[in-house]
């Protein structure tokens, strides 16, 4: 493992309507630097006959215990879009609640979360409007769209996700006291740099933002950069002298 004898647990969080699954091939391309530990959310993959969950505080309860039983290990949070909103309130509850940190928080095209939503609302819409805006946006597989059997068993946890995501106001004021790293597409419509960038007053430590090549689904385009970034990230030893069209240091400096 790099820069430790014992490896960091890393916990994967996915994106509306994502799966788990999603990050399985990180286990094998972050095994020199991470034990990665993808996290399923009710209504999909291997929880596929539990009821999707809609609001913040109940699927945190859920999640919650399936990190804290490991959490006497260096851990640390990554979740993209909806996954990061998720990963940042764990991290706050682990805090509050079980007096543990992760090593570092991975937060991916994801606004700073005191920031307002900028994304249409769509969770009001028929399920025939609400499909066509998902298949704009982009990232979730065609052939979805193309079974009505496949969309009849997603729509639940589509639309639970969405909610989740339209309902999601900022719940922790104290900072985290660890580094956060915040991941952008160079492409993505919905996250800016300065969203991302507004990371730091979430951290008394340091906030990097990293730009990756892609849009809003840069996790799945450019997945061997971004897992290249976060080995470099969990590595204490790595250079800090990165090009800046890559990483920079959130303006501000640290949070106090």
């Amino acid at each position: 493992m790099t820069g430790s004898k014992q490896p960091v647990r890393l916990f994967c969080l996915p994106y509306a309507g994502g799966s788990a699954r999603a990050y399985l091939p990180w286990a094998r391309q972050l095994a020199d630097a991470a034990d990665v530990t993808p996290l399923e959310l009710p209504g999909r993959g291997e929880r596929i006959r539990e009821l999707p969950c809609g609001r913040m505080e109940p699927l945190l309860d859920d999640l919650l215990p399936r990190i804290a039983r490991s959490a006497d290990e260096p851990f640390a949070l990554f979740g993209h879009s909806l996954g990061a909103a998720i990963a940042y309130e764990l991290a706050h509850q682990l805090r509050d609640r079980h007096g543990v940190q992760p090593v570092r928080l991975f937060v991916s095209a994801h606004r700073a979360p005191h920031l307002p939503l900028r994304e249409r609302r769509i969770t009001h819409l028929s399920d025939d409007a609400f499909a066509a805006h998902l298949r704009d946006l982009g990232g979730t597989p065609a052939e979805v769209f193309d079974s009505p059997d496949l969309m009849r068993l997603l729509m639940p946890v589509l639309r639970a996700d969405f909610a989740l995501s339209e309902g999601y106001g900022h719940m922790a004021d104290d900072p985290l006291d660890c580094p956060v790293t915040a991941f952008g597409g160079t492409q993505d419509p919905e996250v800016s740099v300065e969203e991302l960038s507004a990371w730091q007053r979430h951290t008394r430590d340091r906030c990097r933002v990293r730009m990756l090549d892609g849009d809003h689904f840069f996790v799945q385009t450019a997945q061997t950069q971004l897992l290249q970034a976060v080995r470099e990230e969990l590595d204490p030893h790595r250079s800090e002298d990165q090009p800046r069209s890559i990483a920079t240091a959130c303006p501000g400096g640290k949070h106090r």
